[in-house]
Order: structure tokens, then sequence, then C-alpha cells
């Protein structure tokens, strides 16, 4: 037998036969060619076909899995659709008459180089959505086709790196498990993974040495066991009946009050990088949103957008939530976060550069469009307002200031919006957490992001993982900021909650509910885990 350890996916535990399965690479040449105005041709077909095999799975997986997990698909079809896209390659194409697979696959690697690169995991993430287009466009060019939705038997699968098409398309009755390579947890590809209640693990190193060969997936351990023995086989199904115990005890805490034993209600919210899981957030039964990051808008976005369609995206959240709290948190951009319509200066350092409320203080006009948007929506739910990176009393008087007169002039044009909207900081630095007696007098909420209040604190780049083991937000000096800052928060009148990943650590749960913390925000699988954790 052999042990490998692995970083959890999807919650389970499963044994059987792997299926190795390697999508390989299209060859793609700088091959030139003739007739530039045909080749444009050629691949406007293969985006029609592209869009159309989206369809395809968006209806399938609508039907099988829910809108949440559909709307992949339709964010997959707008990437596609996009006119600045298609112009770039055909560009390509015209000016260097090269073939539309070498155009697809320069112009998709240079975008999907610029998600990758950025700090924040969710946009990290898009840069898989830009190679799952790239991937479906080639193989429509070059006449091939997915090679998982044939497998005759139940399979673990096996894989370097698996696309949310890749799974999308599989018949999940004939799939036990996935090992994966390189596939985040915040992948699309995870997130169906989840969806289908499948195990999986990611992080393991993946080669053809594992095709057909036997293993015991347990997730929950953290571990893949390689030719199991019976007593290992024995322990898988131990594991099957304490796991679907769990799930059965989990979901009845559905609807439930999130209260500790000694009485005390803990308002358990959801983090939202997107609409998308605004609809996962409530599928768990969050109690709220904690945090709407409102990056998605600026960074999807070839210009800045304007304040109707971000007045539109707000809005439509707020009626989801049909009135439970929806923190929307200011456009976080800089740092790894720099849309190019912005044009920032390259920065040598740019964690502690330009970034989060500095941007928004540097261009009023966008600071400004963005809480006229988010005003406006208010009229149509239970709206906050969030500044992030705060380090100064007087970036939270400036924005302050703004929003004053964002409502002065609401007031004046007739338009609607509540006037009672309450306004929050993110405490992320120790500068924030240092004098936050002082800013909780100034407003209404705290939410304190444990990943960069450990990175700042810690001098730890969160972004480099040779620096995981050091980058802990569970670092004694962290703790010890996050309790100063929830006490500090209820002397000034400020009710404090933690939206960073430590929220999720349910081994602290207790802890933290001994500091004193209001509300916990965190992925939306997390809820009702968390939920457990605090009630027992």
């Amino acid at each position: 037998m052999q042990q490998i350890s692995g970083k959890v996916i999807s919650r389970g535990v499963t044994a059987g036969r792997i299926f190795y399965y390697d999508a390989g690479e299209i060859d793609i040449s700088r091959r030139l060619i003739d007739d530039p105005d045909a080749e444009c041709a050629r691949f406007d077909a293969a985006v029609i076909k592209a869009d159309e095999q989206l369809s395809s799975l968006y209806r399938l997986i609508l039907a099988t899995s829910g809108e949440e997990n559909a709307a992949i698909f339709k964010a997959q079809q707008v990437l596609l659709s996009d006119q600045g896209y298609a112009d770039q390659i055909h560009e390509v194409i015209l000016n260097k008459r090269m073939c539309a697979e070498y155009a697809v696959s320069a112009v998709s690697d240079d975008i999907a180089k610029m998600f990758s690169e950025m700090e924040d995991e969710y946009m990290r993430e898009r840069s898989m959505d830009i190679k799952d287009i790239k991937d479906r466009l080639l193989r429509v060019l070059s006449g091939r086709s997915h090679d998982l939705s044939h497998l005759s038997d139940s399979v673990i699968i096996a894989s370097d790196n698996l696309s949310a098409s890749d799974v999308a398309g599989l018949d999940k009755r004939k799939v036990l498990g996935f090992i994966c390579g390189h596939v985040s947890e915040n992948s699309h590809a995870a997130i169906l993974m989840r969806a289908m209640n499948i195990p999986a693990l990611t992080g393991i190193n993946i080669d053809k040495s594992l095709n057909r060969r036997e293993a015991a997936l347990m997730p929950k351990e953290g571990c893949v066991i390689l030719d199991p023995d019976d007593k290992v086989l024995l322990k898988v199904k131990e594991l099957q009946k304490a796991f679907e115990e769990e799930n059965r005890m989990l979901h009845e805490l559905k609807g439930k009050p999130t209260v500790t034993k000694n009485g005390r209600r803990i308002r358990l919210f959801a983090n939202a990088g997107n609409p998308s899981d605004i609809d996962s957030a409530i599928d768990n039964d969050a109690e709220g949103i904690g945090l709407m990051r409102s990056e998605f808008l600026y960074l999807e976005s070839r210009e800045l957008p304007s304040e109707d369609s971000q007045f539109e995206t707000y809005k439509a959240a707020a009626i989801k939530m049909q009135g439970k709290p929806l923190i929307i948190r200011t456009a976080d951009l800089g740092s790894d976060k720099q849309p190019a319509y912005l044009k920032l200066d390259k920065e040598d350092n740019p964690a502690l550069g330009l970034r989060g409320i500095r941007i928004c203080l540097e261009h009023p006009d966008m600071f400004i469009a963005q809480l006229r948007a988010i005003y406006r929506a208010s009229a149509f739910g239970n709206i906050s307002i969030m500044f992030p990176m705060i380090i100064s009393l007087e970036e939270v008087l400036e924005c302050k200031k703004y929003a004053a007169e964002v409502r002065d002039a609401l007031k004046k044009e007739g338009i609607a919006f509540n006037e009672n909207v309450r306004l929050g900081i993110m405490i992320e630095t120790p500068a924030a957490a240092m004098i936050s007696e002082t800013l909780a007098k100034e407003v209404d909420f705290f939410s304190i992001g444990t990943n960069d209040l450990a990175q700042y604190t810690l001098a730890a780049d969160r972004g480099n993982s040779s620096l995981e083991r050091i980058n802990n937000a569970r670092h004694p000096a962290v703790l010890k900021l996050i309790r100063m800052t929830i006490e500090n928060g209820h002397k000034g009148g400020a009710e404090v909650g933690i939206c960073g990943e430590l929220a999720a650590d349910t081994s602290l749960t207790q802890e933290l509910i001994s500091y004193g913390v209001d509300e916990l925000s965190v992925s939306p699988a997390f809820i009702l885990p968390v939920r457990n954790a605090v009630i027992n």
C-alpha cells in the first residue's frame, strides 16, 4: 500500500479502480495561411459551434445541478462572445497571417496569464475559464472531442488538470471520485465536483502509472491509499456510513438559528465573489452576505463599468437576498488586480502600493459612480457598504464624506435609496487593528480580513507558495490582533465580523466566539459545518 496526501476539494469517501485521463495538448504551430479572411471566417464558425456546446452544457447542468452551477457555462458564453476577444484574434490572423489555432492560443494565453497572476483567488480562477474556452475552440477547430463522456465502468478519475467542461460532460453514475493535480478548490471544476457530491482531492502528483490501480479515496483524512488492503476497504465502508450520517445531520441544520450553547446568537454569513455565489449562499442557508466582492465587475470589463450596469448587478443581488443583509465591498483593485483602462503605474511592491481604498480615493469619479450604484440598489434590499484596505481615520472620514455627497445628490435628483445604509470597513492591516477603537466610533461595523491581516502582520506574501508554512493566520500575533480588534470595536460601538479563511476553520470557531465575534462570513460550502461548530 502507498498513502499520498492531498487537499480536499469535495468531501466523501470511496474506493475503486483509477482511470488516468490526459486531455493532451493540441499541437499549435505558427502556420502561415494564404487567405486571412477565410481563416477569420473559420474562427467565427468555431465560435458559433463552441457557443452551441456551451448552451448544451448549460441546459444539462441546469437540469441536473441547478442554476447556480449552470451559470458557469453562461459566464463562459459571455467571455466567448466578447467582441474584444474576437477582435484580438482577428488581428493576429489578419496582420500576422497566422492560422486560427495559433491566434486563439496566443490571445487566450495572454489573457489567462493576466488573470493567473492576480492575488485574488476568484480572479485567478477566471484564467481557467479562458483556458477552457481556448481548449473548446481548439478542439472545434481541430475536430477533436472530449474523451470523458464515454466511460464504460465506474472509476476514480485521476487527472493533472480538469476543466469545468470535462466535469460537466461526465455521467456522474460512472464516477466514484476525482484525484487531481492542479485543480483549485475554488475553480469551476471543483464547484461542479461538489455539486455532484463526488469525493475529490487535489495537489497530488498525477502520472500514467496510476492507471488501473486500485485506490481508496478519503478526503476527510486528506489522503489517497493506493492498492488498499481489506482492512482499509473495511474502513472505507465505515467512513461512508459515517459520512452519510454527518451529511444528514448537517442538512437538518438548515433553517436553524446559529446560537451557542450559552444562548449567544452568531450571524453566519457567506462570502460572494460573483452573483452565482449568492445562489450557493442561499442554497446553503446563509443568513446574509458578509462580503460581496465587486472587483469582478471591473476586471471582467474592458472599460470602466457604468453606474447603471453596476446598479443592475447590485439590485439583482439585493432582490435575491430577500431582505437578508448584503454587504458590498467597494472595488478592491490594485496590487494584482489592475484593469488596463485605469492605466496604473507599475510598482515594485504592489501589495504595499496603490490598492484598495487608495485607488478609490485617487479616482473619485469611479468611486462616486460605484457609491451611487450601491445606494440606488439599497432601495431594493438590506444593503451595507464596506471600504477595503483602511489604515487611517482620515481615510474613513474621506469615505464618509463621499458617501454623504452621494446621498445628498440622490435626494436632489429624486432617486430612491435607503438613507440608513450601514457603513463599515475592512480590518486587514496592523495599522487599522491598532487604532480600531478610534475607527469604531466612525463606522457601524468591522470585517476582519484575516488573509491580508496575516500577510501584513507576518511580512509573508500570501501569493508565494513557498511561504505557506509561514503565512499562517493562526499565528499568535494575528490572533492577538483579531482579539484586540473585536474588543476595541465593541468599545467604540461597532459590530465585528471575520470574513477571511480563518472564519471557516471549525477548530477555531469556539475560540473566535470567546473573543466576542459577532459574525462569521465563509464560503457557502462551509455554512453548515461552521453552524455545527457554533452550536456544539
